[in-house]
């Protein structure tokens, strides 16, 4: 007999635990289904974010830095260390830990807004009376019953045509997560998120880093001018990128991997590395939900298909994350898994597209929120530019980190904010500021004329709203 559920909710990644709890607060009877597994098989939940993902790359990315700053900065500081070595299996077992601490925080927050909570994979059976059968094959297999029913199954890295991940020579973000020793040489392909930020951690922790891009232009998706400023950057720390490539046959063997591409120039050459990272976006992941059981519409791609309400072809079927259409950032996963929550209890969820942050954490990090100067000359808006340099801001010099710039686009004619663009220290947290100006339409000069504490990488935001007005008062 099958176990009846107001809400059922298919994975337990940011968009579907989330969309749980939140769920659970507006008082339904709330299942949620996973079946991510741990080291020793147990639960996991927390999606692609949290065990191979946002969370694990943030915490190698924090410890190769403390490595970096260690190695090449404290002296300025006047601190003696000596020579500094890396255990690799500490760093990583460390990641564990916090990756764990995180599957944890999720189970317990299940436990605390009374969800039930199914270990397993889940996968449609059939159309119930007033709702939907749901099998969830794991250790123990059960089948539910859910009035409403949220996909939120995520997504699977995409591989090379040809090439499949081994997770042992070619790597997807999963294996480059687990590297159990510095390579010597370390090749990417793409040079995304992804591959950005792997790449910065293993070149500070002493690897030869090429990564291979196949566009003409670096970061496109980025605004121009801070895309340059960040390549700059990295040109300057080592990280060789070559943009323009066509990759050709990739090898493996006891050895290692070897890349044969063709370069910008067009010349045929071959790269030979201890590990190939594979870093050429994500593909929805629909495998084993058994769509077809019900009808559910998938595109092209095996995304499921949606509205602007995250609805489906089926009614009381909803998907959220990267499942469905839009950007594959889990914070976008999350705001959609609350807004489809709030929409089941009849109020009305809301999510902005175009105020949804993106960041890239390597060293500078980069964030922007809105459009980009080359959007805006494409579109034929007509607008405003100001800028501002951390060389210049007195709490970045103290950082010792004054790489990078904020940048401020505003309409010419209304001076509303078109979009924010940031590569330099802690440009994940300054990017908030300007998420919640865009979202309530405020102007550049609303920032410029807002008191920002001295001394504070922030004063770089306020100076480049300013700038926008040609009035900034410390550069």
């Amino acid at each position: 007999m099958s176990q009846a559920f107001d809400v059922v909710v298919i994975g337990a990644g940011p968009g579907g635990y989330i969309a749980a709890i939140r769920a659970a607060q507006l008082g339904f009877k709330v299942a949620c289904i996973d079946e991510w597994k741990n080291a020793t098989g147990g639960p996991a939940p927390g999606g692609t974010c949290t065990n191979v993902g946002c969370i694990p790359s943030k915490a190698l990315l924090q410890s190769s830095e403390h490595f970096e700053h260690a190695s090449h900065h404290f002296a300025e500081h006047g601190i003696s260390t000596g020579k500094v070595t890396m255990d690799v299996a500490k760093m990583v077992g460390r990641k564990d830990t916090v990756v764990k601490q995180n599957n944890d925080g999720i189970l317990y927050l299940f436990k605390k807004n009374k969800i039930t909570f199914f270990h397993g994979r889940g996968s449609f059976v059939k159309a119930a009376e007033g709702g939907y059968e749901v099998q969830v094959s794991g250790a123990k297999e059960e089948v539910l019953t859910g009035k409403q029913i949220v996909i939120a199954t995520g997504s699977n890295a995409r591989a090379l045509p040809g090439t499949p991940f081994d997770e042992v020579n070619v790597l997807s973000n999963d294996g480059a997560l687990r590297i159990g020793a510095v390579p010597k040489k370390l090749v990417l392909i793409g040079s995304g998120v992804i591959g950005l930020e792997m790449g910065s951690v293993w070149r500070r922790l002493g690897s030869e880093v090429t990564i291979l891009e196949g566009l003409p232009t670096f970061l496109g998706a980025v605004d121009e001018q801070i895309a340059k400023e960040a390549k700059k950057a990295f040109d300057k720390q080592g990280l060789k990128i070559e943009l323009g490539v066509t990759v050709g046959e990739i090898k493996t063997g006891k050895k290692g991997v070897s890349v044969a591409y063709t370069n910008a120039k067009g010349e045929a050459l071959t790269l030979d590395a201890d590990k190939l990272i594979v870093s050429i976006g994500r593909v929805p992941n629909t495998i084993g939900l058994n769509a077809e059981a019900v009808g559910l519409a998938l595109d092209e791609r095996g995304a499921i298909m949606v509205d602007d309400e995250c609805k489906t072809n089926l009614p009381g079927v909803w998907a959220v994350g990267d499942v469905v259409r839009g950007p594959m950032l889990a914070h976008k996963a999350e705001e959609e898994g609350v807004a489809v929550a709030e929409r089941i209890a009849g109020q009305h969820g809301h999510v902005n597209f175009n105020t949804i942050p993106w960041v890239i954490y390597t060293s500078p990090e980069i964030a922007w929120v809105g459009r980009t100067e080359q959007q805006l000359k494409a579109d034929g808006v007509a607008y405003k530019a100001g800028t501002f340099p951390f060389l210049a801001n007195g709490r970045a010099r103290a950082l010792g980190d004054t790489t990078g710039m904020v940048k401020f686009l505003a309409d010419a004619t209304t001076d509303e904010i078109l979009g924010v663009h940031i590569v330099g220290p802690m440009a994940s947290e300054l990017i908030s500021e300007a998420v919640v100006a865009m979202e309530f339409k405020a102007s550049a000069e609303d920032i410029a004329r807002i008191c920002h504490a001295h001394p504070s990488l922030s004063e770089a935001t306020k100076e480049a709203a300013l700038a926008v007005d040609k009035r900034t008062l410390n550069f």
